[in-house]
């Protein structure tokens, strides 16, 4: 029992580390931040921008998304 709290802690914290840098990031960004799960609980934040238009598969597997906080209208 004590392996399965631990591997959801550690599950929680990934996620919760990249929602944080999805946050941080989109701040400075003009495109969305999504964080991106895999099977295995691990997360990651990418940068819609550099992606341009996503594949189903990774539209699939976001589990969060920061909107970009620049704006290009003046």
């Amino acid at each position: 029992m004590l392996n399965i709290s631990t591997s959801a802690a550690a599950a929680n914290a990934a996620y919760f580390a990249a929602v944080a840098n999805a946050e941080r990031r989109a701040l400075s960004s003009y495109f969305d931040q999504h964080v991106i799960a895999d099977e295995d609980h691990r997360y990651i934040a990418i940068d819609e921008g550099d992606y341009g238009a996503l594949s189903q598969g990774l539209i699939d597997r976001i589990v969060y998304t920061a909107a970009g906080g620049l704006i290009d209208e003046h």
